[in-house]
């Protein structure tokens, strides 16, 4: 009985970002899991990629790029689901960028441009995919799933680039504030919070030498996975979870708990 309400059979779902890494990764999860999936991210070949290895576990696919920073390109996604599935029953907005404009900059030093490019691609794109799919949903009638990333860096002081930290705690009030809105039509919304992940296995010794280092100052004692949070994501957007809204889910092997994680920079005087 708890395996069958994981199942996600006859479902659709929208995932962005799902071009690579976490994105990816999830929107593989719930293929497996029986969804048919609409792949969104702005580099083409990438999420078609995505699309085709969703094809081969059997599910239906269609690839869609995506600039998520513009809301009518958010809305024409949502058609797009409609129109290649005939309904929507799960919105997962994962695209977002950490390595942003203005990262390392100080306070004075962030422009205008800096500051809206890193709001609009990890803030604004969550609530224009929410907005159009929930408006999808509610004419459909049959309720739904809203799922957004977010990170542990909203949750506490991230100097190295403040803007993306903010954009995140964004996330989770704007996650809590939709749970509420949209009960009354039977949709639920959460949020996956996620510590440090690996994005893709390591290219080089120098590359699998600094996981492990920064791995190590967290209780896990190693990073995650992408694909961990794929069975997450599958929790989330079924039944399994059919009580469960406007909550974070943290995803950090601990980070947040009781890691050091370091900032990266060093000290301003000698030691």
């Amino acid at each position: 009985m708890v395996l069958e309400r994981l199942k996600l059979d006859g479902r659709v779902a929208v995932v962005t970002g799902a071009g690579r890494g976490l994105g990816r990764q999830m929107a593989l999860a719930l293929a497996d899991a029986g969804a048919d999936v609409v792949c969104a991210a702005r580099t083409a070949d990438q999420v078609e990629r995505t699309a085709t290895d969703i094809r081969a576990l059997g599910r239906r696919a269609v690839a869609q790029p995506t600039d998520v920073r513009v809301s009518a390109q958010c809305d024409a996604l949502i058609q797009r689901a409609v129109a290649e599935f005939g309904r929507l029953d799960i919105m997962l907005s994962n695209a977002g960028v950490g390595d942003m404009r203005g990262a390392n900059a100080e306070l004075w030093d962030v422009d205008d441009d800096d500051w809206r490019d890193t709001i609009d691609v990890n803030l604004s794109s969550a609530f224009y995919c929410a907005r159009a799919a929930s408006r999808q949903m509610v004419t459909e009638r049959h309720g739904g799933v809203i799922i957004s990333v977010a990170s542990g860096t909203a949750l506490r002081a991230y100097p190295l680039s403040f803007g993306y930290g903010a954009a995140k705690a964004g996330v989770i009030a704007l996650t809590k504030s939709m749970a509420w809105m949209l009960q009354k039509h039977s949709i639920r919304v959460n949020c996956i919070v996620p510590g440090f992940v690996r994005q893709a296995p390591a290219r080089n010794e120098r590359e699998e030498i600094f996981a492990k280092t920064q791995g190590s100052y967290l209780p896990a004692q190693r990073l995650g996975e992408a694909w961990e949070l794929g069975p997450l994501a599958v929790y989330l957007a079924s039944d399994a979870s059919s009580y469960v809204t406007g909550q974070g889910f943290i995803i950090d092997g601990g980070g947040l708990a009781g890691g050091l994680a370091p900032f990266g920079f060093a000290p301003e005087v000698a030691l």
